[in-house]
């Protein structure tokens, strides 16, 4: 069975939009097995994911390692590694582009300008996710509309045209209370960085800890107008397919 219309693919997102996520994974499979794949970053919320996916149907998980991360998340990742004995393929940046880029423009040249900044992100992340993404059906994700003014119109379920693929975004209406009771509940293990004040979590350069009543994403591009503060990995498309 496959989604190649927008009657089905509305239907899919109705069947899905309240469903549990084992529930959710496990039609999702029976429509295309085989090509499930979840990205982490090792933040809270996808290593909630992690811990579902362990116990769920077979999902490949890939992340991408930008070469510009901090040492406590390489740390997550070895003992995510340790826990689940899952494997996680890594996607790296070309490093034709990326040698390039630095030759150019200097190692720090993404706090110059926005323009800099994206061009950036896109060889340290955009390029790797079409890599990664190349086969697949349906991208799991571990998105949270609180995380962003930009990502409150998403939807649960919906079509990446970007990429060309379903995108399932099972935590989207999850609080972070939620995300943390599931996270001591389940004794997931997750990143220190977490625990000092980093809300959301990148690469070092471009990443600090928030402070009291600062909003979630204030610690990543924080120099930058909060507007224009997404990488391109998550660029919110029509629902419909």
């Amino acid at each position: 069975m496959s989604i190649n219309n927008e009657d089905s693919f509305l239907s899919l997102q109705q069947q899905l939009a309240e469903a549990p996520i084992p529930e959710a994974l496990n039609i999702l499979y029976d429509i295309y097995p085989g090509r499930l794949t979840f990205s982490t970053s090792f933040g809270l919320e996808d290593q909630v994911i992690t811990d579902i996916i362990s116990k769920s149907v077979p999902v490949s998980i890939f992340t991408l390692d930008t070469g510009r991360l901090f040492p406590e998340t390489y740390t997550t990742w070895s003992g995510t590694l340790e826990r689940y004995n899952l494997l996680i393929k890594a996607y790296y940046p070309e490093e034709d582009q990326l040698q390039a880029f630095i030759s150019e423009e200097g190692p720090n040249s993404f706090y110059q300008s926005v323009d800099l900044r994206k061009r950036c992100c896109f060889i340290r992340k955009v390029v790797p996710l079409k890599k990664a993404l190349k086969g697949h059906a349906v991208w799991i994700t571990g998105l949270r509309a609180e995380h962003s003014p930009n990502r409150n119109e998403m939807q649960v379920i919906e079509w990446d045209d970007a990429n060309e693929i379903i995108k399932y975004n099972p935590l989207l209406h999850w609080n972070t209370e939620e995300v943390r009771n599931y996270i001591n509940k389940h004794h997931v293990p997750y990143n220190s960085l977490h625990d000092r004040g980093f809300v959301s979590i990148g690469c070092a350069p471009c990443t600090r800890a928030i402070r009291e009543g600062e909003d979630f994403r204030a610690g990543r591009w924080w120099w930058e107008d909060q507007s224009k503060k997404e990488c391109g990995l998550h660029v919110h498309q029509s629902i419909t397919k």
